[in-house]
């Protein structure tokens, strides 16, 4: 499978001795999983999108410092993208802000938490378990970084993950589009650095108590798994998901 990295934003130059650019990131996270995947990149932030939707099997959205209910001439043609990934049944796969983008372009919405910063690795109750998830898991822990969070999925999204800061932590629209609001694919060490240097923004106790959180067992290798489960259920068109 050939998944097209939508980059939306990029890591700051002082932190990419840790784990790199965000295209290495995910391809080291999804890569332990599906080993065989290939990875097309494209930096849609500077405004470089696919000629097509054909010209990857599927895609994958990830993180930005950007809000997707920003006035942006990247963010509205992105909108356009997902709407138009949603009517084909082209997989499609966000990651925190691409997680809300899918809401956003779908008919959902997108708004700034009303209980501040969700960050640090916290507990994702699973509220539905599907096929594609293995090994199935009740609950997991990932890192949350973010501001802004989805209120409310479009007409058809399915609701599969929650958390207590995060209500819609994780979500489909029909077979083919999954939103994560987490980061499975950053590495601890990028994540205590990320926490170190948003502390004052954040406040500094709850960075603390966030950068402290991430001592504990975190889940990205297992939703590494779940996605590509997700993927490869997709492509082989197994009758994995239940409305």
């Amino acid at each position: 499978m050939k998944i097209g990295l939508l980059e939306c934003d990029h890591v700051a130059e002082p932190l990419r001795h840790i784990a790199g650019d965000y295209r290495e990131m995910f391809a080291a996270w999804l890569g332990r999983a599906e080993p065989q995947v290939s990875w097309e990149v494209f930096d849609v932030c500077r405004g470089q999108f696919p000629a097509s939707l054909d010209a990857c099997d599927a895609y994958l959205c990830g993180g930005s410092r950007s809000s997707v209910y920003d006035d942006a001439g990247w963010i509205h043609s992105l909108k356009d993208f997902v709407g138009q990934a949603s009517e084909t049944g082209r997989p499609f796969v966000g990651i925190c802000f691409g997680h809300q983008m899918i809401a956003e372009a779908l008919g959902g919405r997108t708004a700034r938490a009303a209980g501040g910063w969700g960050v640090g690795a916290e507990r994702i109750e699973l509220v539905r378990t599907e096929a594609w998830m293995q090994p199935p898991r009740p609950s997991c822990r990932l890192q949350f970084m973010h501001q802004d969070q989805v209120e409310s999925m479009p007409g058809q999204g399915v609701l599969l993950g929650r958390s207590a800061h995060c209500p819609v932590a994780m979500f489909r629209v029909g077979r083919a589009m999954l939103g994560i609001q987490a980061h499975p694919e950053f590495p601890a060490a990028y994540g205590e650095a990320l926490i170190l240097g948003r502390a004052a923004l954040i406040g500094d106790d709850r960075a603390r108590a966030a950068g402290a959180s991430l001592s504990q067992k975190i889940d990205g290798d297992l939703m590494a798994g779940w996605v590509a489960g997700f993927l490869a259920a997709h492509e082989a068109g197994r009758a994995e998901f239940h409305e």
